[in-house]
């Protein structure tokens, strides 16, 4: 069973701390196993020099991921973040960021997925993620 954009959108909204919900993420697409995130751009997430700030970046990236993994078990369930590896490449200004987390190996406790960030408009990364999570329920 495929999650819609629709009802991710409602994972989003439900299960989300206000913090995250404050970042304004909308659901792009939702496939067997990936989901893209936008990330809109906002004066509010910039860090000096003008640039996204790294810590919205990552939150993305998190989020992005439990999206990602609920696509590949076909609905939400409970899970917690196990770790998070970021490298930042390039900056993002101006833009918004579109997040694609792709599910690597999903198993009865464990998922893993790989997450690229790249600003809209863009051909290249500002940042990359992997990501691991524990499967709680």
């Amino acid at each position: 069973m495929t999650l819609t954009p629709a009802a991710a959108e409602k994972i989003l909204a439900d299960n989300f701390a206000p913090w995250v919900l404050d970042l304004g993420l909308s659901v792009v697409e939702t496939g067997e196993r990936h989901a893209v995130l936008r990330l809109p751009w906002s004066d509010r997430l910039a860090r000096e020099g003008g640039g996204m700030s790294g810590q919205a970046l990552m939150a993305a990236a998190d989020t992005a991921t439990v999206i990602a993994v609920s696509a590949a078990r076909g609905a939400f369930g409970p899970m917690t973040t196990v770790q998070q590896s970021t490298s930042f490449q390039r900056a993002v200004l101006g833009a918004d960021v579109l997040v694609d987390a792709r599910i690597t190996k999903l198993g009865k406790r464990m998922a893993f997925a790989d997450i690229t960030m790249t600003a809209e408009g863009a051909d290249e990364p500002a940042a990359r993620a992997s990501t691991v999570y524990a499967l709680l329920g």
